[in-house]
């Protein structure tokens, strides 16, 4: 092939080489794309479940404006509007220090559920994990003698989580040694942690309280209790920070230590994982041991901070760990989406107390049940997830087309 002359100049544009400001535009897109592809499905879920429940409130014959906007003033988000005067602040105080209150063991129970996901594994067993933590905490607080809060505060939460781990652990170690399937190992840990706590606490047992006809614990002392940071009745405690340090720690972890690495590594691939070299039996146990200690520090939060006792009767009916595998779907794993999901949840369930609406509004106690039905349908479409894309058309609007004229010559 003959060589050009010498003379002749460079074209104005090389077509094996595309411009950079191209370029730039189709990264900057497909990073939009990918952010809000993780962020798209859990709103569109919500906004559906909420469309859905509005045609519920429709049908029984409310008006869903109203209803929904008596919800949300239940949940005293509205405390921040500067148009409230004194009463209306001071309710809206007293509902959003209980929504926070219940959105704090929801943050560590998705998280419990959250963690052992990234490792391919699924946790059932946050309401287990969540009762060893709570007995362990509770009977630390009752049994050791008198000291300092300072002190006892962070042990009684360290007990609840090495209980949780404990418990988790049991199922990790299944998992890694005889290949126990998690799903049905922690399952059956559930109801374990929930009649051996039933022993514990009823007539007779070795923890049952000072009064000898009640089937329940002993009170945590004043001295073991979490503080009051804001409110007096049903006020907000300082647990609420432990949520927040369970966030970073859960995303520290996760990225910036080598078990993090490791966990992640077996949640892709774990024959690739163990060809590399990583020990994925290790990873397995690890991760759900890590993760009960999650939904541990759930349940020492939640009896230092607000319950202070436990009866039989409370056992089978906690739904904080059930509540916790929502939370993790819809807020995709992620420390954020964790902590929205879980605001979202406690929300509804203040907003929709029978103390909060109005029955003029709407019933309270279909109230509740729309609220679990909302729930429902959010995880329901969480799980569509290709359905919501499909109807939403958020790839084909987002991604930029590129013709076969549009791509380089090769």
């Amino acid at each position: 092939m003959a060589e050009p002359p010498p003379n002749q100049q460079p074209p104005a544009s090389d077509p094996e080489r595309p411009s950079s400001s191209h370029g730039e535009t189709g990264s900057t897109f497909a990073g939009i794309t990918e952010r809000l592809g993780g962020a798209a499905v859990p709103v569109a879920a919500t906004l559906l479940a909420f469309l859905i429940g509005g045609l519920v409130v429709t049908v029984t014959g409310g008006n869903p404006l109203t209803a929904y906007r008596a919800i949300f003033e239940g949940t005293g988000f509205n405390y921040v509007f500067p148009w409230l005067d004194d009463v209306d602040r001071a309710r809206a105080a007293r509902n959003l220090q209980q929504t926070l209150v219940l959105a704090t063991p929801l943050v560590l129970t998705g998280l419990a559920v959250a963690f052992a996901f990234r490792c391919g594994l699924f946790n059932i067993g946050g309401q287990g994990q969540y009762w060893v933590g709570f007995i362990f905490a509770i009977w630390l607080a009752t049994t050791l003698g008198e000291i300092p809060t300072v002190l006892f505060v962070p042990l009684g939460i360290l007990a609840g989580v090495v209980g949780g781990a404990l418990w988790g652990g049991i199922a990790g170690l299944l998992r890694a040694t005889v290949g126990a399937h998690e799903v049905i190992t922690t399952i059956m840990l559930n109801w374990i942690a929930i009649f051996g706590g039933r022993y514990l606490f009823e007539l007779g047992g070795p923890l049952q309280g000072s009064v000898p006809t009640l089937p329940r614990s002993e009170v945590v002392p004043e001295w073991a209790r979490i503080w009051t940071i804001w409110g007096n009745i049903q006020a907000l405690h300082a647990g609420v920070f432990v949520a927040f340090l369970g966030l970073l720690v859960y995303w520290v972890l996760l990225n910036r230590t080598t078990v993090g690495f490791e966990v992640r590594a077996v949640g892709f691939n774990p024959e690739a994982a163990r060809y590399s070299g990583i020990p994925v039996r290790r990873s397995y146990f690890l991760a759900l041991a890590i993760s009960g200690g999650f939904a541990g520090a759930a349940g020492a939060v939640d009896v230092l901070g607000v319950k202070y006792a436990v009866d039989i009767s409370n056992l089978p009916a906690s739904t904080v760990g059930f509540t916790g595998i929502a939370v993790a779907l819809l807020g995709r794993n992620k420390p954020i989406g964790i902590l929205l999901a879980a605001l979202l949840f406690a929300s509804l369930q203040v907003g929709t107390s029978s103390r909060q609406l109005d029955p003029d509004v709407f019933d309270p106690d279909l109230a509740e049940n729309l609220a679990t039905m909302i729930q429902a349908l959010v995880i329901f479409f969480v799980g569509a997830e290709l359905l919501i894309l499909t109807i939403w058309g958020a790839r084909g609007k987002l991604i930029p087309f590129r013709s076969r004229a549009q791509e380089p010559a090769r």
